[in-house]
């Protein structure tokens, strides 16, 4: 009985009408029970949606996988190239070439000792790979390999560990490889250079 008096009041406030107001309080509580939970689901797909989560169900996983392995060196890398150890000799090999997309060229792995002021020894092993803007800048790019894993491995030698820590380090360090690169392979342009592995031991 309480709760239909409450009830009632609570009818007569959103109306501002009388003991007539009790029918247009059953409509709102209505439209609020249809409405609430449609929001709900719409809020869902959307998160879903942007969190990537529908993109099997829409088609789009293809071209992101498709993507990363470009990026990686995977399914679309012609076979070939020299994966060996050592302080990065040899050619790396190209991926990822579509008409008018980026290429990519994965360069050897690249092992240096850090520059360190006490008795233990660190060192550095990463794989980079460079991002072309044109497929005919390629075998510019192998014929000046040599500068350019001499320019890098110099360069990454004077490196110290505090160096490579955090992101702005990293960043920086991409950057000067950019820098780098570009002034090796001129005219051939590098738009950027990504680190595929880093270790540091």
């Amino acid at each position: 009985m309480a709760d239909d008096d409450l009830e009632e009041d609570l009818d007569e406030v959103e109306t501002g009408k009388g003991a007539g107001g009790g029918k247009g309080g059953g409509k709102k509580k209505l439209i609020l029970i249809i409405l609430l939970p449609l929001l709900l689901v719409i809020g869902a797909l959307a998160g879903a949606y942007f969190a990537g989560l529908m993109d099997p169900l829409l088609g789009g996983g293809d071209e992101t996988a498709s993507a990363s392995a470009s990026a990686e060196g995977g399914h679309d890398a012609p076979a070939g190239g020299d994966q060996g150890g050592g302080h990065g000799g040899g050619a790396g090999e190209t991926s990822g070439a579509t008409a008018g997309g980026p290429v990519f060229y994965d360069l050897d792995q690249i092992v240096v000792d850090l520059n360190s002021s006490g008795r233990r020894r660190s060192y550095l092993q990463m794989r980079l790979s460079l991002q072309l803007a044109r497929r005919e800048d390629v075998p510019i790019i192998e014929a000046m390999m040599p500068r350019i894993q001499d320019d890098f491995i110099s360069f990454l030698r004077e490196l110290r560990l505090e160096d490579l820590q955090g992101t702005a380090g990293m960043y920086r360090i991409q950057e000067e490889l950019l820098i780098r690169v570009n002034n090796a392979a001129a005219p051939a342009r590098v738009q950027d250079v990504l680190f595929k592995e880093m270790l540091i031991q």
